[in-house]
């Protein structure tokens, strides 16, 4: 069969496969992208709160500071329990970070700022009209297959990152994998609206047992351009044309907004589902975004958790691509995706169970988690609608060196930042002419502080055929306050700007063994000829 040399196909033109093309594009891999739909649909917000780390992927792709710039920036979330305010906490900074933490902005949007940069790179061609029907792979390569309105069309790839949401169900069981989860009964409603409310412009509200919706939830965000996003919880069997009938829903909406002038934008009824795939590689093709996770927004994981796997998936493939890695690379894919999955699904899991309670236990639960929380700041911390995205730590990835100094102590309280090392994304200051996380994502990153060898990492690094830098660092800089990096210590960071190692007075063997865990490259006891790492070509 063998695919094109380099050529990486992608499936679905979301944001999550536009990312995934885009990233591969920036390392110098051509993309094929083949979408379904026959041309973009801007209807609806969508996905509308995108985090900063998101932000920075965005950036190194050349939109992400156009986001943060149209969007709304928020950095407060404030909780209701009826008409008393529970709490409200602000996000933390770690470092110095260019982006806020949230900026809230239409997935429609979006698409377009993403489509107008796909447009500007040569090395990415894009299919609309050509729905996926079969995936076959072999050593050589994958073989996609297409339904179009002029027949049956074939293409080849190296490899192929199934970014393809909920149209992917058949591709999935064409790969042998299982979406495993649960689907919640209740509803919800989304209403898009247009209307002046300068108090809310800047804030994240949440509201338990509203008496304007007693018994359920109301979610309300502030989006560009004078327009909000809320979020109603309402029963199974709710009728949006009938309420739009009887008057209801305007009754709903100004039950929030008072006497206010308003636009309805946009409006839709849903139902959550709770679903991992059970594998996120299976040889030559990656599963992303939805069609490797489904789960409730309440947190904004679902998009940004894909934005997550698109830039792992990317610097990973093109590190295969240009023979710069081992083959296990691909693999730590899925160990590293399904582990933030099934953390992600596992928040939101309990986040639904807090907000839809699934049995009388969970009900009295959460009543009395409410009521005491009106009065006892104890109780405010077992209040749960939605622990707001954040990165997922490779803490456990087989391409993390564990540091003895820096042992893992779990998740931080919520909007705390967490402390850098090994496995966690490194924190973001002004370095030399840009930002140290731009830097970071050019390739392998080795710092060294005073009282560091330089020459042992130099020596190890003479082997590696990709893109690497080693920068030495002064004791005094912002970059390892930021860090808390010691003298002594030399800092691998990897091309998606997590850190793989911290090594402390390393020789050149510990240098090696480290840079060759984080490639996926055999030791030399392991290395036989089918796995040796070449130049590009």
């Amino acid at each position: 069969m063998g695919g094109e040399p380099g050529r990486v196909a992608v499936v679905g033109n979301g944001p999550v496969g536009q990312t995934t093309a885009l990233l591969l594009a920036r390392w110098g891999v051509p993309v094929l992208v083949l979408e379904a739909a026959p041309h973009r649909d801007p209807v609806g917000s969508k996905a509308i709160c995108q985090q900063r780390d998101v932000l920075d992927v965005w950036e190194t792709i050349g939109v992400g500071a156009r986001l943060a710039a149209e969007g709304v920036t928020w950095t407060t979330a404030r909780t209701f329990f009826r008409d008393a305010e529970l709490f409200s906490y602000t996000i933390a900074d770690p470092g110095r970070a260019f982006f806020p933490p949230f900026v809230n902005i239409s997935q429609a949007r979006t698409e377009e700022l993403l489509d107008e940069r796909i447009a500007a790179e040569p090395r990415i061609e894009v299919r609309w009209g050509h729905r996926v029907t079969a995936l076959e792979q072999d050593a050589g390569g994958v073989r996609l297959v297409c339904a179009t309105d002029r027949g049956e069309a074939e293409f080849a790839a190296r490899y192929a990152v199934l970014c393809a949401g909920a149209r992917a169900e058949s591709l999935r069981a064409r790969l042998g994998v299982t979406f495993d989860g649960q689907s919640f009964d209740d509803r919800f409603l989304i209403c898009d609206i247009r209307a002046d409310l300068p108090g809310w412009a800047s804030e994240r509200r949440f509201y338990f047992d509203p008496v304007w919706n007693p018994g359920r939830q109301v979610l309300i965000h502030p989006c560009p351009d004078s327009r909000f996003r809320i979020d109603w919880q309402v029963p199974a069997d709710y009728d949006l044309a009938a309420e739009e009938e009887s008057g209801a829903l305007d009754r709903r909406i100004r039950d929030i907004i008072g006497d206010s002038a308003y636009e309805i934008i946009w409006k839709s009824v849903y139902r959550f589902q709770s679903r991992v795939a059970s594998r996120l590689r299976v040889g030559r093709v990656l599963l992303a975004g939805d069609a490797a996770h489904l789960m409730s927004p309440f947190g904004a994981r679902g998009l940004n958790s894909g934005v997550a796997d698109a830039e792992n998936a990317a610097w990973k493939l093109a590190f295969a691509c240009h023979g710069w890695a081992g083959e296990d690379l691909l693999e730590s894919y899925h160990h590293e995706r399904h582990a933030a999955a099934r953390e992600n699904l596992e928040i939101t899991t309990a986040t639904m169970d807090f907000l839809v309670p699934q049995d009388e236990r969970q009900w009295e639960r959460r009543r009395s988690v409410l009521e005491r929380a009106v009065t006892d700041p104890s109780a405010r911390g077992e209040v749960d609608s939605g622990r707001l995205a954040e990165p997922f730590w490779y803490v456990d990835s087989p391409l993390t060196t564990p540091d003895p100094g820096r042992p893992f102590a779990g998740r931080p309280p919520r909007g705390a930042a967490p402390a850098a090392g090994p496995g966690v994304l490194v924190p973001d200051v002004p370095f030399a002419t840009g930002r140290f996380r731009e830097l970071a994502r050019d390739g392998l990153l080795l710092l060294a502080t005073p009282g560091t060898d330089p020459a042992a990492a130099r020596d190890a690094l003479a082997g590696f055929a990709g893109p690497a830098r080693l920068l030495e660092l002064g004791a005094d800089g912002e970059l390892c306050t930021a860090l808390g990096a010691r003298d002594g210590e030399l800092w691998i960071i990897r091309p998606d700007a997590h850190v793989a190692a911290v090594l402390t007075r390393p020789a050149r063997d510990q240098v090696a063994a480290a840079l060759a865990r984080v490639l996926a490259i055999p030791t030399p006891k392991e290395e036989t000829r089918d796995h040796t790492v070449g130049r590009a070509g």
